[in-house]
C-alpha cells in the first residue's frame, strides 16, 4: 500500500513569512507523495475588516455571507493559493493549485440554515480521491484551498481542517495516509497561556476533559474532532503541531483514538 502524507497550514503560521519558509523547506523533504491543505482565516478576516464588512464567527467556524464569500474566494483561491504554489515551485516541487471546483475535486452541500445559519458554507459530500491520485501520478503536488462547490455553479466556504480530514479519509480507502495539522504553535496546549505546555499526546478520553474543563475553545474545538474523524475512519496517525514537526525534531501533539 502507498504511504501519502497530507499537511495542513493554518494559523498565522500562513502569515508569518519566517515561520511559513520554514514549513515549505520541511514540505518539500517530506519524502512520497504529499497533498497541501490550506486555509487563510485570519488574512480574509484582515481583508473585510479593511472594506468594513461583518465578520460573525460561531464556535470556531465562520458564517459566510454573500460579500465574505467573494473575499474568501479571492484570498484563500487567489492571492494565498497562488503563493504557496509560486513558493513551492521555488523550491523545486511541482505544485498546482486547486480549489473544490477543480477537477470535481471536493463537492458540497449548504449546510441547512438551522440551527445556526452559516450563509454559503458547505459541508463535503465527496472528494475526488482518484483524481487527485491521478495527479499525484504525474508527479504533481496538489495545494488545496478551503473552497468547495455544489455542482450547480456555487461555491461554498468548508472549513480547510474539515477538507484535509475528509480528503485524507477518501484516500485512506486505498492508500496508507497520515495527516498533519500544522500551525504557529508547538501542539495542543493544555494551558493556552503556556507555550511549554504542549500535550504529547491526546486520546478520546482526554479531549471530553479538556472540553469539560473549557482548555479548548475556538478553531481547536473543530480541529480536534476532524482529528478523531479522521482515525475513525481509516487515517493511519494524525499529528498536531509546528513547521519542525513534519522532520520530527520536536515535540508536537500525536491524536489517538
Amino acid at each position: 500500500m502507498n504511504k501519502i502524507n497530507l499537511i495542513k497550514i493554518g494559523g498565522n503560521l500562513i502569515d508569518n513569512s519566517e515561520q511559513l519558509d520554514s514549513f515549505l523547506e520541511a514540505f518539500v523533504t517530506l519524502k512520497g507523495p504529499k497533498i497541501l491543505v490550506h486555509g487563510g482565516g485570519k488574512t480574509a478576516t484582515s481583508m473585510a475588516t479593511k472594506m468594513n464588512l461583518a465578520v460573525q464567527m460561531h464556535q470556531g467556524r465562520r458564517i459566510t455571507d454573500g460579500p465574505n464569500l467573494e473575499i474568501i474566494t479571492m484570498v484563500y483561491g487567489g492571492l494565498i493559493n497562488k503563493k504557496l504554489v509560486a513558493q513551492l515551485q521555488a523550491l523545486g516541487a511541482d505544485a498546482i493549485g486547486l480549489s473544490g471546483a477543480d477537477g470535481n475535486t471536493i463537492l458540497a452541500t449548504k449546510r441547512p440554515p438551522a440551527p445556526i445559519d452559516y450563509g454559503f458554507v458547505g459541508d463535503v459530500k465527496t472528494v475526488n480521491a482518484t483524481g487527485l491520485t491521478q495527479l499525484i501520478a504525474l508527479n504533481k503536488i496538489p495545494v488545496l484551498c478551503s473552497i468547495t462547490h455544489n455542482g450547480k455553479g456555487q461555491l461554498l466556504n468548508t472549513n480547510a481542517d474539515t477538507i484535509a480530514a475528509q480528503v485524507a479519509i477518501a484516500l485512506a480507502k486505498q492508500q496508507e495516509v497520515h495527516l498533519h495539522y500544522c500551525f504557529e504553535k508547538e501542539g495542543v496546549l493544555e494551558n493556552v497561556h503556556d507555550e511549554a505546555s504542549v500535550l504529547p499526546k491526546i486520546d478520546t478520553q482526554k479531549y471530553e476533559a479538556l472540553k469539560a474543563a473549557k482548555q479548548i475553545a475556538g478553531g481547536m474545538l473543530p480541529k480536534l474532532s476532524n482529528c478523531f474523524e479522521a482515525l475513525q475512519n481509516g487515517v493511519k496517525t494524525v499529528h498536531v503541531g509546528g513547521p519542525n514537526m513534519l522532520n520530527q525534531s520536536t515535540l508536537h501533539t500525536q491524536i489517538e483514538l
